[in-house]
């Protein structure tokens, strides 16, 4: 029997309706489709953000994905996530994954999709773009991301501040992803190199609980870092118009 196609889609972040006209298509088209959860959470995000699109909910399947430090858990994770979905291609049927934002983009879509071309070296597959939490933050606050010849690097939030301190000290604007518990510090940090107020945040954009935030120096320090997205500016924006 053929294989089933295998289906990356990314979805929101946020409002329903973010989602390429092709993606939807396929998504239409798609027997199963898979919706990540997180473990600690009891609600998939990934569903959220289809609510309206009048989708068969009958092919969904929750499955619940982990972000394990400890690499051998991780790989092990991955790897009997992938065994399940090989069972469903290998029927013949058409599975589709999503996640939130950009399949491609620090995104645990990229751990199935490695697992699964290892264990079946001749599946096919199709990954459509996504609207990244990023792009997402900078469209709901008006905050551009670069302009001209601006220098702008995309990063997970480190754990040591000094690290951060740096890496926005070489450019001109960071986009700070995967901030989670470290918001506290990352705040006391731009408050100390006097930016927080050039600086923006966004979380859960579009979903129950939002905070979009222009000015980071009136954020509480004890928000949540979780589905959130940071875009720090060095420098005041340079006024290009006359």
């Amino acid at each position: 029997m053929k294989l089933g196609r295998l289906i990356g889609i990314g979805v929101g972040p946020g409002p329903a309706g973010l989602i390429p006209v092709a993606a939807l298509a396929a998504l239409h088209e798609a027997d199963i489709v898979y919706l990540p959860r997180a473990t600690s959470s009891d609600t998939s995000v990934a569903r959220l953000c289809l609510a309206g699109l009048e989708l068969d909910e009958s092919r969904f399947r929750e499955i619940e994905f982990e972000m394990n430090p400890d690499r051998g858990a991780l790989s092990r994770h991955y790897g009997a996530l992938a065994e399940r979905l090989a069972a469903e291609l290998k029927t013949g049927r058409n599975v589709a994954y999503l996640t939130i934002g950009d399949s491609m983009t620090y995104s645990t879509y990229g751990y199935l999709l490695a697992a699964l071309r290892e264990m079946l070296p001749e599946l096919e597959t199709q990954t459509f773009p996504g609207v990244t939490s990023f792009a997402a933050t900078a469209s709901a606050l008006s905050w551009p991301l670069g302009e001209g010849k601006e220098r702008m690097l995309i990063l997970p939030c480190p754990d040591d501040m000094a690290e951060l301190r740096a890496d926005i000290e070489s450019h001109d604007i960071v986009v700070l992803m995967k901030i989670g518990k470290r918001l506290p510090e990352v705040l006391a940090l731009l408050n100390q190199m006097g930016i927080a107020q050039l600086c923006a945040f966004a979380r859960r954009i579009g979903l129950p609980g939002e905070v979009l935030c222009a000015d980071v120096s009136q954020l509480d320090a004890d928000a949540s870092g979780y589905l959130a997205t940071m875009l720090i500016r060095k420098t005041a924006r340079e006024r290009r118009h006359s």
